[in-house]
C-alpha cells in the first residue's frame, strides 16, 4: 500500500484519525494520532518526536546517565503494511511505526529496526525465522480501594471458565479476527481469572507486530467490558505467573531447517545449534526477554516458568521445550519453544536477540548436550554442573550484570541501543527492586 492507497482507504473507512505507534525499551505503547484531514502529510514526513522518548521508564522518568535528553528529534515513520482498522474505537486506525532519523535513516534506537536487521542477519545464513508468541493474561476487576482481583476463580482449561469470561472473549477474538490476526487458540489458564490465546505464527517482523496489535486489542476490549487486562509477568503475589513464551523456527525455501526425522527428538544438527547457542547466552538473554523487576517473581523452580539453562523434548521446567509435533504435520510444527519471555519485553528486541544468540550458537557449531527429560530442580548441584545447567539470574539486577558481560548480545544490540536499554531497566531497579512486593506489583500491573 503506498500513500496514496493509505489515505484512500482511511477516507473510504471514514476515519477520524490514525495512532501512530511505537514500542520503547520499557515495552510501554506509546504513539501520537494523526488527524484524517493531516494523515497525508504525516504518512511522508513522519510525526517528530523527542529522542527523550527512548529513556524513559516504566516509572515515567528519564533514565539516570542517559545520553538522550531535551535536545534532539525523531521521525516516527509508518510501515503502511501495518494499517488496521480499530474494531474497538469506532473511526480510529493503527500504524506500526519505525524510528529515523531526520535524514531518513533508520534511527540507532529502533527496536523495530534492529529486528529487521536480525532478519537480514538470519537471510545471510540463508534462513527465514518464522515465530509465534503465546499470549498469557489475566482479566481484573478493581475495587473501590483500587487493588485489583482475579474477574473469576475459574480453573485451568475449564469450561466453567470459558463461560464465565465468554462475553469479554468472544468480543476479543471477533476483533483479533478483523485485523486478520489469526486466533489459533483459547483457554482459561492456570491462575484464576488467567487467559491465555495463541496467534499463528509468521515471519519475525510480522510476529513483533502482532503481539503489539494482540496486546493492544486485549486491553482495549477488557477495558470496554469493565476489566484490566494484564500481561505483567506476576501480577498477582500469590498466583501463576503471565508467560509470553516465543515458539520459533528456521526456514529455507519451504523447508524446515530444523527438522531431520533421522536425529533424536527430530532436531537438525543445525537446530541443535541453534538451541544451544540461546542457552549458552541465556542468562544475559534475560534481561531482553524478561526485562522487568516483577519478571524474576515468575522465573522460579517447579513454576513451569523455567528457571535453570536446559532443554528438552516437552519438558515443561526447561528453558527451550521442543514440542512434540502433529501427524501430518510433523515437518511443519517442528519448532522451539522458548519459556523464558515475558509480557513485559520489547517483542523486537526480544525476537532478535534470541535470534543474535541461536545464530551464535550455529557459527561457533555448538551442541546442546542430550535433551534433559526430567525436572531440573530434581538434580543435585553436581548433576547441573556435570551437564552444564546454570541457575537463572534471580532479580533483574544480575541479568542485567550477565548482559553487560555478554559480548555477542552487546555486538548486536549495538553500543548506543545496548547503554540505552541498559539504562532504562537499571533505573527501573533503582525504582522498584527493593520495594515492597505490593508497591512493585501495583506499577506492572497496568503497564502491561
Amino acid at each position: 500500500m503506498d500513500i496514496n492507497e493509505l489515505v484512500a482507504r482511511a477516507q473510504a473507512a471514514d476515519i477520524r484519525s490514525v495512532r501512530f505507534l511505537y514500542c520503547d525499551h520499557a515495552n510501554v505503547v506509546r504513539g501520537k494520532s494523526a488527524h484524517a484531514a493531516a494523515l497525508a502529510e504525516c504518512l511522508e514526513s513522519g510525526i517528530g518526536l523527542t529522542v527523550a522518548m527512548q529513556a524513559f521508564t516504566l516509572t515515567e522518568r528519564l533514565a539516570g546517565g542517559t545520553r538522550l535528553g531535551p535536545v534532539g528529534e525523531i521521525r516516527l515513520v509508518p510501515d503502511p503494511r501495518t494499517f488496521a482498522l480499530l474494531p474497538y474505537s469506532p473511526r480510529e486506525a493503527r500504524l506500526l511505526c519505525d524510528m529515523h532519523t531526520l535524514d531518513g535513516r533508520p534511527w540507532a534506537l529502533c527496536p523495530r529496526a534492529f529486528l529487521i536487521d536480525m532478519v537480514d542477519r538470519a537471510g545471510q545464513h540463508g534462513l527465514r525465522v518464522e515465530a509465534a508468541f503465546e499470549y498469557e493474561f489475566y482479566l481484573a476487576r478493581q475495587l473501590d480501594d483500587g487493588r485489583y482481583v482475579p474477574a473469576d476463580d475459574s480453573l485451568c482449561f475449564s469450561s466453567d471458565g470459558m463461560d464465565r469470561q465468554a462475553t469479554v472473549i468472544g468480543a476479543i477474538l471477533d476483533s483479533l479476527e478483523q485485523q486478520n490476526l489469526e486466533p489459533r487458540q483459547y483457554y482459561p489458564e492456570l491462575g484464576p481469572g488467567q487467559q491465555e490465546l495463541s496467534i499463528q505464527h509468521a515471519p519475525m517482523l510480522q510476529a513483533a507486530d502482532r503481539q503489539i496489535a494482540v496486546r493492544e486489542t486485549v486491553r482495549a476490549v477488557a477495558l470496554q467490558h469493565g476489566l484490566t487486562a494484564s500481561f505483567a509477568p506476576k501480577p498477582f503475589a500469590d498466583g501463576a505467573g503471565n508467560g509470553c513464551h516465543v515458539h520459533m523456527s528456521l526456514w529455507n525455501g519451504n523447508r524446515n531447517a530444523m527438522y531431520d526425522p533421522s536425529a533424536p527428538a527430530g532436531l537438525s544438527t543445525l537446530g541443535r545449534a541453534f538451541v544451544a547457542g540461546i542457552l549458552t547466552h541465556l542468562p544475559a538473554l534475560l534481561a531482553v526477554t524478561c526485562p522487568s523487576v516483577n519478571s524474576y517473581s515468575r522465573l522460579a523452580p517447579n513454576m513451569w516458568s523455567s528457571a535453570y539453562t536446559c532443554w528438552g523434548v516437552d519438558n515443561r521446567e526447561a528453558a527451550v521445550r521442543i514440542p512434540s509435533t502433529f501427524k501430518g504435520r510433523v515437518e511443519a510444527s517442528t519448532n522451539v519453544e522458548i519459556k523464558a519471555v515475558d509480557g513485559s519485553a520489547n517483542p523486537y528486541l526480544a525476537l532478535g536477540a534470541i535470534v543474535a544468540a541461536g545464530l551464535d550458537g550455529m557459527q561457533c557449531g555448538l551442541d546442546p548436550g542430550e535433551p534433559l527429560q526430567t525436572n531440573p530442580h530434581d538434580l543435585d548441584e553436581a548433576e547441573r554442573q556435570a551437564r552444564g545447567i546454570r541457575r537463572y539470574p534471580t532479580n533483574l539486577a544480575e541479568a542485567l550484570a550477565e548482559l553487560e558481560q555478554d559480548q555477542v548480545l552487546l555486538d548486536a544490540l549495538g553500543a548506543e541501543r545496548a547503554h540505552e536499554f541498559i539504562g532504562v531497566r537499571r533505573a527501573e531497579w533503582d525504582d522498584l527492586g527493593h520495594a515492597s512486593t505490593e508497591r512493585q506489583i501495583a506499577v506492572h500491573f497496568r503497564r502491561y
